[in-house]
């Protein structure tokens, strides 16, 4: 059960357990679409993913360092790659 798209599909949520369901403040059980559930998108997962991805920025600080503008330009390509693989919304 995707816990992060029950939260942001229902605001009346407040915990949700994998055997009991989904409950509001009083403990009463909400009904959930689970086809709505399934097919929630992370709208913020493309921060995970270019996180994960991105070279270190050591690399950049170095080219600065040496002056090697070449380590510099891949540096930012490298950078500009994720960003095109993980595109915002």
């Amino acid at each position: 059960m995707n816990h992060e798209a029950i939260y942001a599909l229902y605001s009346n949520v407040v915990s949700v357990d994998d055997t009991a369901g989904a409950m509001d403040k009083d403990g009463n059980k909400i009904d959930i679409d689970l086809v709505a559930v399934a097919a929630w998108v992370d709208p913020t997962a493309y921060k995970r993913q270019r996180a994960a991805e991105y070279p270190p920025m050591t690399d950049y600080l170095d080219g600065v360092v040496k002056g090697d503008q070449a380590q510099i330009d891949k540096y930012i390509a490298d950078c500009l790659a994720v960003k095109a693989k993980y595109p915002k919304g």
